[in-house]
């Protein structure tokens, strides 16, 4: 092996790697604070992905391994004077002096299992800390650090992503000419501007992110971080899942959507053919005061959390049917508890290649539930039942 520090580290690089972080900026390298690489599979093809971290911004470049190589060896020589390089058995630090002169250092892994457990966590972490999205909306400091009061919404923002990379993959959405994501409900913009920076920054798609939100600060807020932050294809408009219907539309989010504006996010995804609809219900009012006379169960509903655990289980349960009948792959599961809310439940829903086999019997299985229940109307059926009449 060369005894050239640089061509030694750059062909541990070329094996498998965890992560590498160029870090000590020299004056050419301006505002950058350091570059974080690790390997990536886009499109079927091995590479390396570059998030450049700025003082204001970050900026993620993947290239193919020939081509990363050229560019690390640039970087180290004239832009970062410092890397470190871990992978599953040791880890390799390059320091170069103030006269230039590079040294390697090689240090096993003081336990290697550990070591693989901590790789197997970095896979599953979906957004880098270093993201300054994060910093900008609170989430981490000035470096980068974790703000203890926000580690429950960094989880939250984690999950999320993982549930949308998993159902991204189960979908031709990746070979799409553009995606658009309306997020419905997006408040302070955590998972809008999550869901931005998987997809166009770490998977490198053509998305449009837009958020959609009733306050109008919050509106202000998220825009001034777009700006500041210089990110193309997301932006945040004033309005609500009633008023917002954009003309194409991929992906559909509504977490912490009240009551029937589940049920009108959901219609809004249908109608547009979405690929994947991601709701987190929360205020199942609608088919409580239905449940209540008469009924074979009012001794055990007579308790008010039994009645809403009940109300609560048949409104996503239909929902979740009311997707199947329009041609989606329906899972209800738990999910992380939001900030301001204790519910902790996800329908997320894919399209189908092929439309359901039998419609009409999964048309009478809901129409059974609802008999035994004395349910007499449910949002997202009524207007479903709705555009059949207008198609009829």
């Amino acid at each position: 092996m060369s005894s050239d520090p640089l061509d030694e580290l750059l062909g541990l690089v070329g094996q498998p790697f965890i992560k590498l972080v160029l870090s000590k900026p020299r004056a050419p390298a301006g505002d950058l604070v350091r570059i974080t690489v690790r390997p990536v599979t886009l499109k079927g093809e091995a590479q390396l992905s570059f998030v450049y971290t700025h003082a204001t911004r970050d900026i993620t470049k993947n290239l193919a391994s020939a081509a990363a190589l050229t560019t690390l060896r640039a970087l180290l020589t004239d832009h970062l004077a410092n890397a470190h390089l871990f992978t599953d058995r040791e880890e390799v630090q390059l320091l170069t002096s103030k006269k230039g002169r590079q040294t390697l250092l090689r240090n096993k892994a003081s336990n290697p299992t550990d070591t693989r457990a901590a790789h197997d966590r970095e896979k599953q972490r979906y957004i880098d800390l270093n993201q300054p999205f994060l910093t900008a909306l609170g989430v981490t400091n000035e470096r980068h650090q974790l703000v203890p009061a926000m580690a429950r919404k960094w989880k939250q923002i984690n999950k999320f992503v993982e549930v949308l990379d998993r159902a991204l993959s189960a979908t031709p959405l990746k070979q799409a000419a553009s995606i658009d994501v309306v997020d419905f409900g997006s408040g302070k913009g955590y998972l809008t501007f999550a869901t931005h920076d998987h997809l166009s920054h770490t998977l490198g798609l053509p998305v449009r992110v837009a958020g959609v939100e009733l306050r109008e600060d919050m509106v202000a807020l998220c825009n001034d971080a777009v700006r500041g932050l210089a990110l193309d294809g997301l932006r945040f408009e004033q309005g609500d899942v009633r008023t917002v219907v954009p003309p194409k539309l991929d992906i559909v989010i509504a977490l912490h959507a009240c009551d029937t504006a589940t049920d009108h996010a959901i219609h809004t995804g249908l109608r547009a053919g979405a690929s994947i609809i991601m709701c987190s219900p929360c205020c199942h009012k609608e088919l409580r005061p239905q449940l209540l006379s008469p009924h074979p169960l009012r001794p055990i509903l007579k308790h008010g959390v039994h009645l809403g655990q009940q109300a609560e289980m048949l409104t996503d349960g239909l929902r979740a049917m009311l997707l199947e009948v329009c041609g989606y792959e329906t899972q209800v599961f738990e999910f992380v508890s939001l900030e301001h809310t204790n519910k902790n439940k996800m329908i997320l829903a894919v399209k189908r290649d092929k439309p359901s086999a039998d419609t009409e019997a999964l048309w009478q299985q809901i129409a059974d539930i609802k008999g035994f229940y004395g349910i007499q109307s449910q949002c997202l059926e009524t207007l479903l039942a709705k555009d059949r009449a207008a198609v009829a």
